[in-house]
C-alpha cells in the first residue's frame, strides 16, 4: 500500500470498518423517521426548584399541568399536591376592563411599582384561544415587555382553549404553582367581554374594574352587571386634560356604588383616578387592596371566600368530568345528534329528548 493508500485509509471517511455497502450512490435511500427520546421529569427535582424560585421551572411544571397527555396530568397533580404547603400565601387580584381601557399598561406599570418595592408579582393573562389551534391570541409579554424583564416579575398567559371550565383548572393551578414560587401578588387579567369576569371573580381575593375617562353610556352600559362584582372601580388615564374629567367621573362612580350591594362582606367598594402614564395613583390603588385585606381578616372573610371559591372549583370539576365521562361513553354523541334532528322535527320536547337519552343511560 503506498502513502496515499495509507491516508485514504486513515481519514474519516474510512474509520468505521466492517461496514460494507452495496448501494450503487444513485438511487435514494429511504429516510429514516428520527423520534426525539423523551425524558422523564423528575417531579422531586421541579418541586424542590419551584419552590426555590426558579422561574424556568416554573414554567415547565405549568406546562406540565397544562398539558392533556395522561402521563402528564398524573405527573402534574403530584407536583400539585407537593407544592400545596407552600400555597396560599399571596393576595389575588382580578383586573378587567372594556377594550382600550388599558388594561395591560396598568397592569405593567402597577406590577413594575409593586416588583421594584421588593414585591414578587405574577401576571396570569386569561387570553381567549383560537378554535383552531387552542394558543393564546393575544400576546401578553409583548404588552408587558418592561414588566416581563424584572426579575421579580412572572407573566404567563392562559388560554381557555373554547371552554370557561378551562379557566377554572388551569389558572387556578397555574395560581397555586406561582403562590409555591414565592410570588405574593397574583394579578389575573380577564379579557373583559363575556362571562370570564364571573369566573375570575370565583377564584380572587379582591376584584378591579378598569373604566375610561368619561365614557359614552354604550360603553359604560357594558358594565352595569360587572360593577356589582367590582370591590374597586380604577378610572384610568386620568392624566393631562382629561384630569378634570377623570375626577367628575370618580364622583359619578362613587354615588353610584353607594346604591349598590358590597361585593364583599364589610367593605364599601370605591372609585379612584389613576395614570399608567404619569404613574400617579397606583400607590392609592394597592394602599385600597391592603386595607381590603386588613378589614376582610379581621371579619374573618378573606379566609371564608377562599375556602367557598375552593368548594366551588371542586363542585365544578365534578360538573366537568361527568359531562366528559357522559359523552366519552361509545355511541352517546350520534344518540345526542338523533335526538337534536327529532326535536329539530317537532317530534319530541326538549325535556322528552333528555328523558329518553338518560333513560338509555340507565338501560
Amino acid at each position: 500500500m503506498n502513502r496515499k493508500d495509507e491516508i485514504r485509509d486513515e481519514s474519516a471517511m474510512n474509520v468505521m470498518d466492517g461496514i460494507n455497502s452495496t448501494h450503487d450512490g444513485m438511487t435514494a435511500l429511504p429516510r429514516k423517521r428520527f423520534v426525539k427520546k423523551e425524558r422523564a421529569i423528575s417531579i422531586s427535582n421541579l418541586t424542590t426548584n419551584i419552590t426555590n424560585g426558579s422561574r424556568l421551572d416554573l414554567a415547565k411544571g405549568i406546562t406540565l399541568i397544562e398539558s392533556i397527555t395522561p402521563s402528564d396530568k398524573k405527573a402534574g397533580q403530584e407536583l400539585l399536591l407537593n407544592v400545596l404547603p407552600k400555597t396560599g400565601k399571596s393576595i389575588r387580584i382580578g383586573i378587567t376592563g372594556v377594550p382600550g381601557a388599558g388594561k395591560s399598561t396598568f397592569i405593567e406599570s402597577f406590577g413594575l411599582m409593586l416588583a421594584q418595592s421588593g414585591h414578587k408579582v405574577a401576571v396570569l393573562a386569561i387570553d381567549p384561544s383560537s378554535s383552531l389551534t387552542g394558543g393564546s391570541i393575544l400576546g401578553d409579554k409583548t404588552r408587558m415587555e418592561a414588566l416581563a424583564k424584572h426579575p421579580n416579575a412572572f407573566i404567563r398567559p392562559s388560554p381557555t382553549a373554547g371552554t370557561l371550565g378551562g379557566v377554572h383548572k388551569k389558572s387556578r393551578e397555574t395560581m397555586l404553582l406561582c403562590e409555591a414560587a414565592g410570588y405574593d401578588i397574583i394579578l389575573i387579567e380577564t379579557v373583559g367581554v363575556g362571562q370570564s369576569e364571573t369566573v375570575v371573580r370565583g377564584m380572587v381575593d379582591f376584584f378591579m374594574l378598569l373604566v375610561l375617562t368619561g365614557a359614552g353610556d354604550e360603553l359604560q352600559g357594558m358594565k352595569k352587571g360587572i360593577m356589582e362584582l367590582a370591590d374597586m372601580i380604577v378610572v384610568h388615564k386620568a392624566d393631562g386634560d382629561n384630569l378634570k374629567l377623570a375626577n367628575k367621573t370618580v364622583r359619578e362612580y362613587k354615588q353610584l356604588l353607594h346604591f349598590l350591594q358590597p361585593a364583599s362582606l364589610g367593605w364599601t367598594s370605591t372609585a379612584l383616578p389613576v395614570s399608567s402614564l404619569a404613574k400617579t395613583g397606583l400607590e392609592d390603588v394597592w394602599e385600597k387592596i391592603l386595607s381590603f385585606k386588613e378589614k376582610m381578616e379581621d371579619n374573618h372573610s378573606w379566609n371564608t371566600r377562599r375556602n367557598s371559591q375552593t368548594k366551588d372549583w371542586f363542585h365544578s370539576m365534578i360538573n366537568d368530568r361527568l359531562i366528559d365521562s357522559f359523552f366519552a361513553e361509545s355511541g352517546r354523541k350520534d344518540e345526542v345528534a338523533r335526538l337534536e334532528n327529532e326535536l329539530l322535527q317537532g317530534n319530541l320536547t326538549v325535556a322528552n329528548a333528555v328523558d329518553r337519552l338518560f333513560r338509555e343511560e340507565r338501560k
